[in-house]
């Protein structure tokens, strides 16, 4: 039976979708697709060889239609809700016109049709067509310019970038920032706990040690250990919103108490319960037992579910009432609670739960990103009933206040 030349032609896209890909388009689309992908890299977005394979399958699927281009490459490129915005501006960008789309070699339009770009964009994006644009206008520099370039702006640059706020970095800068938040310590207070040690002082003899001391001196006592309470850090509860306003605070955040409450810091082991939240809460805890901080990150992004969404605080601390209220240690657990307020649930339901976690925690810290803005007032319901139940308000918003927050600790527990 006779096969129609329309099919025959749907047979031979279904079998070589890349070579009739490369045949009809001159080769060219296939390299802007790896252009784009590796200009995605840059901006932080991961893409890797398998996504841009399925991108380009995707794209045979579906033709060259500028919307059904843009939302096929989104769907297979595109696995964070945090780099979703990221890709769509790239994209109106990198492929501004459609009619010459086919036409790119590189990782930009051609210089007369990027005259019309957006007046702002965001720091992710503006950095990963920043080197295009470099390549393409000023010559490479010489190695003498680069070594004294190195000398003269090194330690600027860190003083810029530890006053730099968070959500203002480019990605390269907050990747930057990411890991030299993991090396601010953050001293807990301790508290003397009912088990005791062999120690210079204490209350009570330490009998089998002074026995053991008189052996090696022919059974007489020369001295008697006495035995002290042993110092613990105090218990952490950690609660994060993971909400739209908090993706970059959250993530870097997260990082920077992984590392700072690790036995390798601390010189003990500290219990830390920690909990995101967002429409929904999200254990982190079994992720915190991880000694890599990358992959204690990368275990935290596949629990959260309702990263970048909306926030419902008082649901969410009832979830925690309800499932984990053995989680807190009686007066001595410290809260920090990571959010800029910005509640969309019941107030009443917020004010319940958050006088239930005031009442069964030793205090309740809110750390709050956005007391960076000069004449910051709580007005918004959810930030004035943390203002009202928070034992004390502390910025967090970039590294420089990471590092007074320790201070504010010891500060908080003195009152």
């Amino acid at each position: 039976m006779p096969v129609p030349e329309g099919a025959a032609m749907a047979q031979g896209a279904t079998i070589s979708p890349i070579s009739q890909l490369g045949d009809a388009r001159t080769g060219k689309l296939a390299d802007n697709l790896s252009g784009f992908g590796r200009t995605l890299r840059r901006a932080g977005v991961r893409v890797d060889a398998a996504r841009m394979a399925l991108a380009q399958q995707a794209v045979m699927l579906v033709g060259l239609r500028r919307e059904d281009f843009s939302a096929a490459l989104e769907a297979v490129l595109v696995s964070r809700e945090q780099d979703r915005m990221v890709f769509r501006e790239l994209f109106d960008a990198y492929f501004r016109n459609p009619n010459v789309a086919q036409k790119l070699l590189a990782q930009m339009l051609p210089s007369a049709e990027s005259r019309a770009e957006p007046a702002k964009r965001s720091p992710r994006v503006s950095e990963a067509l920043a080197p295009v644009r470099a390549a393409r206008n000023a010559p490479p520099p010489r190695e003498d310019d680069k070594v004294d370039f190195d000398a003269a702006m090194t330690a600027s640059d860190l003083q810029r970038l530890r006053q730099a706020d968070f959500n203002q970095l480019s990605a390269s800068e907050y990747l930057l920032v990411e890991r030299l938040a993991r090396d601010i310590p953050l001293p807990l207070p301790h508290y003397a706990a009912r088990r005791t040690r062999p120690g210079l002082r204490g209350s009570r003899p330490h009998w089998p040690g002074a026995m053991h001391l008189a052996a090696r001196s022919g059974g007489e006592v020369l001295r008697v250990p006495l035995l002290q309470r042993r110092q613990q850090p105090l218990p952490l509860l950690v609660l994060v919103d993971v909400s739209g306003s908090m993706e970059r605070y959250a993530r870097l955040l997260l990082a920077f108490l992984h590392a700072a409450t690790a036995p390798r810091h601390t010189g003990a082991v500290v219990r830390r319960d920690v909990f995101a939240f967002g429409t929904g809460l999200t254990d982190l805890t079994p992720a915190f037992r991880l000694a890599d901080t990358d992959a204690m990150l990368q275990a935290a992004s596949h629990a959260i579910h309702d990263f970048a969404g909306g926030t419902r605080m008082g649901e969410c601390l009832a979830q925690l009432r309800a499932q984990h209220a053995r989680r807190l240690v009686g007066r001595r657990t410290l809260v920090l609670l990571i959010s800029d307020g910005l509640d969309t649930g019941p107030p009443e339901v917020l004010a319940q739960e958050l006088g239930w976690l005031r009442r069964h925690a030793g205090r309740l810290l809110w750390l709050n990103p956005l007391l960076r803005f000069e004449g910051y007032a709580p007005t918004a319901r959810g930030a004035a009933e943390l203002h009202r139940q928070a034992h004390g308000m502390v910025a967090v918003h970039n590294l420089s206040r990471l590092q007074d927050l320790a201070a504010s600790l010891a500060a908080l527990l003195r009152q």
